[in-house]
């Protein structure tokens, strides 16, 4: 496959406190201005009236960034908040210049970085479908074909000759997304787009954009879940301070990022957790541990051994229906189940006071070599929870080879390896 964009050492530099926006008609303005000898227009006050010399402070957004991209592949850009995603899709979508570096591109490019611009809210959907259409670089006899798609696509057609301004938060993104879901590009650039509108529409959407990568379009896609890079993206370039910290397969580029902020959410140790759980009038923990043969799990464990969870706790008061448990979560806290102490709801007892020890066994072969979170808390039945928000730990299972395909360097397909059995008959022949 040919390479469709090129990014060589690219650097955008801003400038703090500056009225400019650094866009392409600010660059201009400025050349032009330098042209005829006048003052720089989207400088600071300060600079055009002092005089002396003073320059504002600046910042690199990006710095020294290179890759290639090559038709047909799904990249995702991931990285914390300020770490220069949008800059670098803007600067991609020509909306602005970098401050260095070469960029090449070939292909006709469509982007959508802010969903909705464009739309105006005297017009019905029908004629913001035109306008946004038009301003997005569609041909009005491209929209009138995919016009009816567009609505059906929607889920609003019932408010389409409705001016925007009665729909909903949700109705106006459905109905903005839907627009650039159609546009007709070999290349796509996607800022968190597929966040809008509910779960139903979000997983319709993130199918619709599975459907464009796999008819040979090239995807750029930044987003901060995890779970929606993964499912859509093969590739992953992970951004930190402006720089390529990872240019890599998806799933070692979306682990290294989540490592990369693990200790700033996950990493109080439990004993400090539990000393600052607000008291309960019912219940304390004690003591939560993690054990792989009878070693404690500090942050690796295998998939050949089971993991055994211990939970000591004091019950204060005697309380009916009183019952620890524990979530197994995936790197995106997304639960991947629950297990209680007891969930046998026709026999709910009394637990009274005193000091208990409570063990459970997760079998070998279950867990896929990923990370995941343990989340202990405890809970009085049909009345409340006994904290706020349980007290985490992480981990992750490393591969063996054993038994659930759990061989290293290979991807997982879900978060289980349950070992079911199978029963097979030859019906004919």
């Amino acid at each position: 496959m040919s390479v469709v964009i090129n990014v060589e050492n690219i650097g955008k530099q801003y400038r703090i406190g500056s009225f400019s926006s650094q866009s392409f008609r600010d660059d201009i303005q400025r050349w032009w201005a330098g042209l005829r000898g006048l003052s720089d227009p989207n400088a600071r006050i300060q600079e055009k009236t002092e005089g002396d010399g003073r320059h504002a402070k600046t910042i690199w957004a990006l710095k020294d960034v290179s890759f290639d991209i090559r038709e047909g592949e799904a990249v995702g850009i991931i990285g914390r908040n300020g770490a220069g995603k949008s800059t670098l899709l803007k600067i991609l979508s020509r909306i602005m210049l970098p401050t260095e570096g070469n960029i090449k591109i070939k292909g006709k490019i469509s982007s959508l970085l802010e969903v909705g611009t464009g739309f105006h809210p005297e017009l019905t959907g029908r004629e913001n479908i035109f306008l946004n259409g038009s301003i997005l670089g569609m041909k009005r006899a491209d929209i009138s074909r995919k016009i009816d798609e567009i609505v059906d696509f929607s889920g609003v057609e019932k408010f389409i000759d409705t001016p925007v301004k009665r729909y909903s938060s949700g109705m106006y993104m459905r109905l903005a997304f839907s627009v650039a879901a159609h546009l007709d590009s070999s290349i796509l650039i996607l800022d968190e787009v597929l966040s809008v509108g509910d779960a139903a529409f979000q997983k319709k959407s993130l199918a619709k954009m599975t459907e464009f990568y796999h008819e040979g379009h090239t995807i750029l896609f930044v987003s901060h879940s995890m779970n929606a890079v993964r499912h859509l993206c093969k590739r992953g370039i992970f951004l930190e301070d402006g720089r390529v910290i990872a240019d890599d397969k998806v799933d070692n580029a979306t682990d290294l990022y989540m490592e990369s902020i693990e200790p700033e959410v996950e990493g109080i140790p439990v004993e400090e957790q539990i000393a600052k759980l607000p008291p309960d009038p019912a219940f304390r923990f004690r003591q939560i541990c993690l054990l792989q043969n009878g070693e404690p799990v500090k942050k690796q464990a295998v998939n050949g051994s089971p993991l055994e969870i211990i939970i000591e706790y004091d019950v204060l008061e005697a309380s009916y229906g009183l019952r620890v448990f524990f979530d197994i979560c995936d790197v995106d806290g997304n639960l991947i189940f629950r297990c209680f102490q007891d969930d046998d709801a026709d026999n709910i007892e009394t637990v009274h006071k005193g000091t208990y020890i409570s063990k459970t066994v997760l079998p070998e072969d279950i867990l896929l070599p990923i990370k995941y979170t343990l989340v202990v808390d405890a809970g009085i039945f049909n009345k409340r929870m006994c904290t706020p928000a349980g007290v985490q730990m992480s981990f992750d299972i490393q591969a063996t080879g054993r038994k659930n395909r759990a061989y290293a360097n290979d991807t997982p397909r879900g978060n289980l390896g349950l070992l079911l059995a199978w029963e097979t008959r030859k019906l004919t022949g």
